[in-house]
């Protein structure tokens, strides 16, 4: 942890562009952290039908945390969202959409590992990405099991879910993840969009109180790249989580076993 150099994103790392997709242009928003570069984050939105888009405040939150670690944040609108082209087609037309973003970034920064992030309908998304190429890590917050088929995954993948998820019931994930024997990350008192995280630290007097979670270790034998350290913060901010005067590492939010 100490050698790697934690920094927020401002704005003027912000550069957008439209990228050649099958279905269109797709509208795509690149934070580039410069320098020595980690990797390529590709994140990907909740559903569009229910107003999800790259500005989504989980997406966005995401994109800060591997920003903030030295990867580029790379968010596409899937297509018919904002001014990337094409319809909506419950997740197939997405997945072309997500590769051909994939394909321009690695291009345009020199073949980096990509890492795979989704939230809700785009962490549905992202599982079958990873069937299509190869991924350094696959992040899935909110993963809509029980709206649709969404692929098994690394064991070495990480899960956020909210506790009280009413959108996606925790016992849903657990029987999707029970088979893979795949640990998951429960956010004790979340809901789907993780609202209120800030109330659940009312007891200690801080609001805007900062949720970390810390990232599991590889399987045995393994693929030894780099994997991303740090933490990542559902309580969206400004600031790099690792610097923020407010973060605290909840103990109680370490990841649980899904075993029966």
């Amino acid at each position: 942890m100490s050698s790697i150099k934690i920094r927020p994103m401002p704005p003027s790392t912000l550069e957008r562009v439209l990228v050649d997709g099958p279905a269109g242009p797709i509208e795509t928003d690149i934070n580039d952290p410069g320098g020595t570069r980690r990797g390529i984050a590709l994140i990907a939105h909740p559903n569009p039908v229910q107003g999800g888009t790259k500005d989504n405040k989980v997406v966005t939150t995401l994109a800060k945390t591997f920003f903030s670690l030295g990867y580029v944040a790379v968010r596409p609108n899937f297509r018919g969202v904002g001014a990337s082209a094409g319809r909506h087609d419950e997740g197939r037309g997405e997945t072309e959409d997500l590769l051909a973003v994939a394909a321009y970034a690695k291009q345009r920064y020199d073949e980096l590992p990509v890492l795979l992030a989704g939230f809700s309908f785009g962490s549905f998304v992202q599982t079958r990405v990873a069937r299509r190429i190869e991924a350094e890590r696959l992040v899935l917050v909110g993963p809509a099991v029980n709206r649709f088929p969404a692929e098994t995954v690394p064991q070495d993948t990480l899960v956020i879910h909210g506790e009280l998820d009413d959108v996606v019931p925790l016992a849903a994930v657990l029987d999707w993840a029970r088979p893979q024997h795949l640990p998951i990350v429960v956010v004790p008192g979340g809901e789907h969009f993780f609202h209120g995280r800030a109330a659940a630290s009312a007891d200690r007097g801080r609001a805007g109180r900062r949720t970390l979670f810390p990232w599991p270790a590889r399987p045995a034998g393994a693929d030894r790249r780099p994997l991303l350290p740090a933490v990542i913060c559902l309580h969206p901010c400004s600031c790099a989580p690792a610097n923020c005067e407010n973060r605290t590492t909840d103990t109680k939010s370490s990841p649980a076993s899904t075993s029966s």
